[in-house]
């Protein structure tokens, strides 16, 4: 496969290797211990207390869809059951796995809660032993192992399947740790995946559980027997690697600029073009403004139109969203219909009682202000989205099959693409239900609030989006139209099983 042109491939040599690896490690060590955090600090009930009116008023008074997925009497059940916990001092992890809990009653993927600035400074400097494994799940009962952070142990492999942690049988976890992750109403695909995200399934164990210095593993090993392991926990101070890496710091070049650069823009979108097999393969790993999308896009099909390219896989499977104009700019190169955001797109309040905790609380108010307008319905719409529907490019407009790959990780303006182009003939949707919710979502200007006391973060989406008004109101994603999903096998031989479901595709319609 030759690397797209206008973007040519990053030269790594072993020094730049070494300099990759050792980037996150560095961020890890160099700053020491933060010894203005204490973990074990407790905040009062009459602190918890403020901290907790602030944060159900402002759900109550600001968000759109509170009641979107969970009826208010049920909300209003967990919010009292939450402040019925507040009778005793608590350490902020202990008030925030309060918080997680009811967050993820309402059912909205870009509503979550997380550390005050001063516990993420401290957990990325605090040399913390974590959870040595990384996994993949996609059932209740199947915990597969993707990584093993301690190299030496020749036992839990890729591919070894968890049945139990510390005496806990792998389907109980799972359903335990699906209370405090959000999701757009019931997609559990989302859920699923968040907990297969790197580290993802340890950090979380960590918070519900407590942190250990051994975990007693059971799987099976490779003839189906149960077996049972006790490990230790990776401890990144004592890794040899690491101390290796840190000795040849010193002899590693700094990257030029230009190829930070690169490797920045590389980390988000490529293009690489099989010409023997006239397929186009562009991976897009987000839509966040800064990466030069737009441009990446004109460049790409441009180069595709004079290639003559007729089969292009786009993979959005780990693109969280970002920018609606960037989604809605590579949807125009593929639509062959004009196409709407949005049936609507609302906000239910100007301002909330506690707006002085919220993130850009005065511009927010000043766009919904002079960019919405109220309607009998009460709430404030941006009628631009409502109303205007984007017209397909004529210039190198693609005409080709294009295959979509999604999972749970295809998330906010990421569904927005995939509404524009799904119905196409020329287009298929290939891998699993995407974690965005067809019909809609909660998003927009997502503001971040920070509690007064305890300094939490959680982030509070203010306008509701409604995609299409016609889909079930489930929250489930956009389904494949060829589904492919995990197996034991191919995570254990380490393949892209999607990727090969996308391929065979092809080679068929090739003999058609």
């Amino acid at each position: 496969m030759e690397p797209f042109k206008q973007e040519p491939a990053v030269k790594y040599t072993k020094s730049r290797v070494n300099l990759l690896i050792l980037i996150p490690i560095l961020a890890l060590y160099s700053c020491g211990m933060n010894t203005s955090f204490s973990v074990t600090k407790k905040y009062s009930p009459a602190e918890l207390k403020k901290d907790y009116e602030v944060y159900r008023e402002l759900l109550e008074d600001l968000h759109p869809s509170l009641y979107w997925y969970t009826s208010k009497d049920s909300m209003d059940m967990y919010f009292e059951d939450g402040e019925s916990q507040l009778r005793d001092s608590l350490t902020e992890l202990q008030f925030r796995k309060i918080l997680t809990y009811i967050t993820s009653k309402i059912n909205c993927g870009h509503t979550t809660v997380r550390g005050s600035k001063k516990y993420s400074r401290y957990v990325d400097t605090a040399n913390l032993k974590v959870f040595p494994l990384n996994v993949k799940t996609w059932q209740a009962d199947t915990v597969v192992v993707s990584t093993n952070l301690n190299r030496k142990d020749s036992i839990l492999r890729r591919g070894i399947v968890i049945t139990a942690v510390n005496g806990r049988p792998v389907n109980r976890l799972v359903d335990t740790m699906f209370h405090y992750l959000s999701a757009d109403g019931n997609n559990l695909t989302h859920k699923f995946q968040s907990l297969s995200n790197r580290a993802s399934f340890g950090n979380l164990l960590t918070q519900l559980y407590g942190p250990s210095n051994f975990y007693t593993i059971e799987y099976l090993d490779s003839l189906g027997n149960r077996r049972s392991i006790r490990v230790p926990a990776y401890d990144p101070s004592s890794d040899t690697t690491l101390r290796a890496l840190l000795r040849q710091a010193a002899n590693i070049p700094a990257p030029s600029p230009e190829e930070r650069r690169r490797r920045r823009l590389a980390s988000v979108r490529q293009l690489r073009i099989d010409t023997a097999n006239q397929t186009a393969f562009m991976e897009l790993n987000s839509f966040g403004r800064g990466y030069h999308l737009k441009r990446f896009y004109r460049q790409t099909f441009k180069t595709l139109n004079q290639n003559k390219i007729p089969y292009l896989v786009i993979d959005v499977r780990s693109n969280g969203g970002g920018s609606v104009s960037n989604s809605t700019s590579i949807s125009r190169f593929i639509a062959r219909q004009p196409f709407k955001i949005a049936d609507s797109l609302y906000a239910i309040r100007k301002r909330g009682r506690y707006d002085q905790y919220v993130q850009h609380h005065f511009w927010n108010r000043l766009f919904i202000n002079f960019f919405t307008k109220r309607k009998t319905d009460r709430n404030y719409h941006f009628g631009y989205f409502e109303r205007h529907y984007f017209k397909p490019r004529k210039k190198n407009h693609f005409k080709g099959k294009v295959y979509v790959l999604t999972g749970g990780n295809s998330f906010s303006a990421t569904t927005l693409f995939v509404h524009a182009v799904h119905e196409q003939k020329n287009v298929i949707i290939v891998g699993e239900e995407t974690g965005g919710a067809a019909y809609g979502n909660s998003a927009w200007l997502i503001p971040d609030v920070t509690l007064p006391k305890t300094k939490i973060r959680f982030r509070l989406p203010l306008f509701r989006l409604v995609i299409n008004k016609n889909a079930p109101k489930d929250g489930s994603g956009f389904q494949p139209e060829v589904s492919s999903t995990p197996t034991v096998e191919a995570i254990r031989r380490n393949k892209d099983f999607k990727m090969e479901t996308v391929l065979n595709l092809i080679k068929a319609d090739k003999v058609k």
